[in-house]
């Protein structure tokens, strides 16, 4: 079963994850959804049209299937586990559409030869048959229910029989057939783009080898725990989060991160499920289950990033409701006011006008195409490394105008390494950095892996001893006991808090302060190398004319250095986590409601002040429980370069949208007052529907094949 219906199982409420088999419609999928929400317990339930996919409470199927079946007969709800979906089946649509076209080709040509013959009629009539009783008979279905009666069904419905009612019996077939060729088209592009996301997400390994005592025994990896050892071969995804414990190979990432170079993978090494192993046979100790592996959230992520609809995407849904009885009341007034106010106007002529009209309306080319180019960007940002959440986070991507930065982790390697150990006696250097390593030996921090390593390089086999009441203070340091003493490890802040008077920090490093019982006995120095892409990914930003910041919980002297080398336009230094939050609202007050703010950390440390964020980012976050749920954005190498990229995805999504509602809105305009005046026939109105839908469909899958690097 899914992970959803696991989860929804451990918390008791049965929800499952089930495919809507055959949904091919945006606008149906929208439908549905508002339905949906109306079911018990069901307040917050979302369609994912990219995935097909919806997530319900396990007693509500009968009454959903009941209530997808009122607006989309041909949708079947079925298990996710089941594996069945019926986009895999022949194209029947293909090879009916094909016969109708026959048909109609037949019906034009056999005039020109034999123009008496009764048969051009009757093979009109069977292309409009053959292509129209899906149509027609999705309208009579739709009025019967009476439920989303006015929806292009029907205007496809009312103009073709208008014009066979006026005898127009080719263009009424070349209404519905053409309209018929559109929507197959629009299908196929929409399922194009469906499958380049999920090729994505298809990199979940179907099985795993596990080691046993004497043999190695092929299991699925939902079966494999946490300390369990498993063997990758040449050729093999790595189906589980794990830790090498014997062998050398290289490890294709690309599929995860987008970095398309190989890596060096080897004892000691962390390797993430979905990767390919390409070169040696690779033992790994398994750290994280299947569910909570990297593949799965990736997953989870670009699956659910349908469900979080950007403003204009549901402005257009809104829009579309509504448009469409415009456009019906609107046609009956132009068929009956003039024949009655204008002297000499027939029901005819101006009823032919007003079947054109509704020919025109259909809103097909803003509900299919907008969500359309929005699914697309996600993808695109996908397949380099950015998992973006939602097409609302895409959206206001392209107003960022500010991009503020934290430095140890994001700016820098975050490998920070010990440079020099002053003391205040020469013969004290030992006892200095002896207390900070058994001051930080509880420590997660860079800082702490530092001292930790430079004691164990001088002074190998000598383990300091274990501290006693220890306090790690964000932001600042630790203080703990060591052998009877009060020791505190941080920077000039913890040192003021210990009352402890401590030189100045102005450094071109990192400066940690070592003070035994109210007495600085030494300083370590340290340093933290600058990313090799940061220095191009600022200048990117500094080109879009995007605004720097950097705020850090490091000493001045050390982000003083960074922001120089880096050229960032402001920098903040000593900030607690509050601090930086604080300092980013400040900041955002300053902005206009127009501009947003990005900031980009590293995930854990940094939560709140990414929760706290227009758009939040966590860069390397793939691992980390943090990124994942505070973030909107998670790049899932480090990086910094997809920074700007997404800028660039976002802005390029955003036109394309843009420029779809302008042709979209802009041709359907001129071509009803054209349909108004009579200047224009149904097969004009063919184009400025089916013509217009498809220019702008592939207007939207454009953006898969950009290039967003240039």
């Amino acid at each position: 079963m899914s992970h959803v219906a696991a989860i929804g199982e451990e918390e008791g409420r049965g929800v499952v994850r089930f495919i809507l088999d055959g949904l091919d419609c945006p606008n149906c999928a929208h439908k549905m959804e508002r339905e949906l929400q109306r079911l018990p317990g069901a307040g917050d339930t979302t369609i994912n049209f990219a995935a097909r996919t919806v997530d319900l409470p396990e007693r509500h199927l009968d009454t959903a299937q009941h209530i997808i079946g009122q607006i989309e007969p041909d949708v079947e709800l079925i298990p996710a586990e089941s594996g069945r979906d019926k986009q895999s089946a022949p194209p029947r649509t293909a090879l009916i559409l094909g016969a109708a076209l026959l048909l109609f080709a037949a019906g034009l040509l056999i005039p020109l030869r034999f123009p008496q013959t009764i048969a051009a009629p009757a093979l009109m009539l069977a292309a409009y048959g053959l292509a129209g009783i899906p149509i027609l008979r999705r309208a009579a279905f739709n009025v019967w229910q009476r439920r989303d009666v006015f929806d292009e069904h029907l205007l496809m419905a009312v103009a073709t029989a208008g014009a066979l009612a006026l005898g127009e019996l080719p263009e009424a077939a070349a209404v519905m057939l053409f309209y018929r060729v559109g929507e197959y088209l629009q299908d196929l592009a929409v399922n194009s783009s469906r499958r380049s996301v999920q090729a994505l997400l298809e990199l979940r390994p179907d099985f795993a080898r596990l080691q046993r005592e004497h043999d190695v025994q092929t299991v699925p990896p939902e079966e494999v725990s946490p300390g369990d050892i498993i063997v990758v071969h040449p050729g093999d995804r790595i189906p589980l989060d794990g830790t090498v414990t014997d062998g050398t190979s290289f490890v294709n990432t690309a599929a995860l991160t987008g970095e398309s170079l190989p890596a060096s993978v080897s004892t000691g090494d962390e390797v993430l499920a979905g990767t390919l192993n390409e070169d040696g046979v690779l033992y790994i100790e398994v750290t994280r289950t299947q569910r909570d592996s990297a593949v799965e959230r990736i997953m989870r992520l670009v699956e659910e990033a349908a469900g979080h609809r950007a403003p204009t995407e549901r402005f257009i849904t809104r829009f579309a409701r509504y448009y469409t009885p415009a456009v019906v009341a609107a046609a009956a007034s132009l068929a009956l006011i003039p024949p009655l106010l204008i002297p000499g106007a027939t029901l005819g002529t101006w009823g032919y006008r007003a079947l054109v009209l509704l020919v025109i309306s259909c809103p097909c080319a803003l509900v299919i195409s907008i969500p359309l180019g929005y699914f697309a960007g996600i993808g695109l940002a996908s397949r380099r490394g950015i998992l973006i959440k939602g097409a609302n986070y895409l959206d206001s991507l392209h107003r960022v105008t500010t991009v503020v930065l934290d430095k140890t982790g994001t700016l820098t390697d975050g490998e920070f390494a010990v440079r020099d150990i002053e003391s205040e006696q020469p013969s004290q250097k030992k006892q200095v950095l002896f207390l900070a390593a058994a001051a930080e030996a509880h420590s997660s921090h860079p800082i702490a892996a530092a001292v930790a390593h430079k004691w164990q390089t001088l002074y190998p086999g000598e383990d300091p001893p274990t501290p006693d009441d220890y306090r790690e203070l964000a932001g600042m340091g630790v203080v703990a006991q060591i052998s009877g003493q009060r020791v505190a490890v941080g920077n000039g802040r913890l040192m003021r808090r210990e009352g402890v008077e401590a030189a100045d920090d102005s450094t071109a490093g990192t400066m940690v302060h070592v003070a035994a019982d109210g007495e600085v006995v030494g300083r370590l120095v340290l340093g933290d190398v600058i990313r090799p892409e940061a220095s191009r990914a600022l200048q990117h930003l500094r080109n879009s004319g995007i605004r720097t910041q950097m705020l850090t919980g490091d000493e001045r002297g050390a982000a003083r250095t960074v922001a120089e080398k880096l050229q960032i336009d402001e920098y903040r230094a000593g900030l607690l986590p509050e601090d930086k939050v604080n300092a980013l609202t400040r900041l955002r007050r300053e902005t206009s409601d127009l501009d947003l703010t990005l900031y980009a950390g590293d995930g854990i440390n940094d939560a709140p002040v990414i929760a706290a964020a227009d758009v939040g980012v966590a860069m390397g976050g793939l691992g980390s429980d943090a990124a994942i749920e505070t973030a909107d954005l998670v790049i899932m190498d480090d990086d910094l370069q997809r920074i700007p990229t997404a800028l660039r995805i976002a802005r390029l999504t955003r036109r394309v949208v843009m420029g779809n509602i302008i042709l979209a809105l802009g041709l359907k305009a001129c071509f009803l007052v054209l349909g108004s005046l009579g200047l224009t026939t149904m097969w004009g109105a063919v184009f400025a529907d089916v013509g217009v839908t498809l220019l702008a469909v592939l207007n939207s899958t454009r953006i898969l094949a950009a290039d967003p690097t240039r």
